[in-house]
């Protein structure tokens, strides 16, 4: 017979918010806006205090300075908030047989069998309490057969609680809560459900599949499936990724700078949208050439953790200016971003103003539809294509053109 599985959702309440308050308690209790310091910036992450006067992450930071004008506004720091994350996933890592990191702040961990030995509920409980004694971050768990009720009631349970969700009582601990609390629905789901009656997820636990897939195709049978607390999605072993790359072996060796530089920024900003594409944040840039004799030159350098291309770009350039020394034709390049991290958010939060985070996320829309290569910097355009083993200088026109400042 098989064991009845037991998933475990852990969180960590208002993570940035939590790891400046650690190095400054002066923080604690009061409300606290962490983003871009500048009114022109969006909020990464608010305490709970600030979310008291209606101030959400994502928020313009004019905005919420003006909803919460008492507000500590802090632009984040990267660094500390990764060196924490890691140090939560240590203790996860050595308690846990298998663990799932979705963001920085975020697991999944398979117990299904250590009811035999422990217990769930008390081994989970263990370890939350032994985050928060050992590395003093308030953490949240939610404790059921399946990631979709464990992911509702650590949600449920928040802030610094827990909660578990006995096998059977999915159904029920799910039907009086709002349908947005349901994985996977976004703004415009909500809003088409709330428009075919649909408010509460008992509601939607009510109503035949067919009426959902006719009304949302096949994510409306994954919808339907989630609000009934069936999710039989395995929590899947961590594994990260270290780094990420391309390189372009010319089919004729090249002294052209201009057009050089152009590929690197066509390949740098490929790559760039590669890493958004995968939630993941990049702290080193390496340059790769290689020349006519094939002598190898490698230069890199250490950034603050970035997925935006607007910010790689003019270290990729730099490091070619710097490399580029001996003025004798080349065979190759590369570029190669590592020391990668999950952190879930599209771009440099700390960093970037709300018209950069608007603008990247409409143009990787268009990429997902027409094409990796749908839309490029003007500056780019000579490289026509960057596939392995091409001429970058050959081909035919990108479907869009983004003339952007670097």
């Amino acid at each position: 017979m098989e064991a009845t599985r037991s998933i475990l959702h852990m969180d960590l309440d208002t993570f940035f918010v939590s790891v400046e308050r650690l190095l400054d308690s002066r923080l604690n209790h009061r409300p606290v806006l962490i983003g871009g310091t500048s009114d022109r910036g969006v909020v990464a992450s608010c305490s709970y205090e600030a979310r008291k006067f209606g101030v959400h992450s994502a928020m313009p930071m004019k905005l919420a300075k003006r909803l919460c004008p008492e507000a500590v506004v802090i632009k984040g720091n990267s660094y500390n908030y990764l060196k924490y994350s890691d140090l939560v996933s240590g203790l996860v890592k050595e308690a846990v047989p298998v663990f799932e990191k979705t963001s920085i702040d975020e697991f999944y961990c398979d117990l299904t069998g250590m009811d035999k030995f422990f217990g769930c509920y008390s081994f989970a409980s263990e370890l939350r309490q032994k985050v928060l004694k050992e590395i003093g971050l308030p953490i949240s768990f939610g404790l059921s057969v399946n990631k979709t009720v464990s992911k509702v009631a650590t949600g449920e349970a928040k802030p610094n609680n827990q909660i578990q969700i006995s096998e059977g009582g999915e159904r029920p601990f799910l039907a009086p809560l709002s349908i947005r609390k349901i994985p996977m629905v976004g703004e415009k789901t909500h809003q088409l459900l709330l428009n075919l009656g649909i408010q509460r997820i008992g509601t939607l636990q009510d109503m035949p599949v067919d009426v959902m897939e006719h009304a949302l195709g096949e994510n409306g049978v994954h919808i339907w499936r989630k609000a009934n607390g069936i999710d039989p999605s395995p929590v899947i072993p961590f594994q990260e990724r270290k780094s990420i790359s391309t390189e372009r072996t010319f089919d004729q060796d090249t002294i052209d700078t201009q057009k050089l530089r152009g590929l690197l920024i066509a390949m740098t900003e490929n790559l760039a949208y590669q890493l958004r594409k995968g939630e993941k944040l990049t702290s080193c840039v390496t340059l790769k050439l290689r020349y006519s004799d094939f002598q190898t030159e490698t230069m890199q350098c250490r950034i603050p953790y970035t997925s935006a291309d607007h910010q790689l770009i003019p270290h990729v350039l730099e490091l070619f200016d710097k490399l580029y020394k001996r003025r004798v034709l080349i065979r190759l390049v590369g570029v190669r971003f590592s020391h990668l991290v999950s952190g879930g958010y599209q771009i440099n939060l700390f960093d970037d103003q709300e018209e950069h985070i608007r603008l990247y996320q409409a143009m990787d829309q268009l990429r997902k539809k027409f094409g990796d290569r749908a839309i490029i910097k003007a500056a780019g355009l000579q490289a026509k294509t960057i596939g392995r083993g091409e001429n970058p200088f050959d081909g035919g026109p990108p479907v869009l053109l983004a003339n952007r400042r670097q």
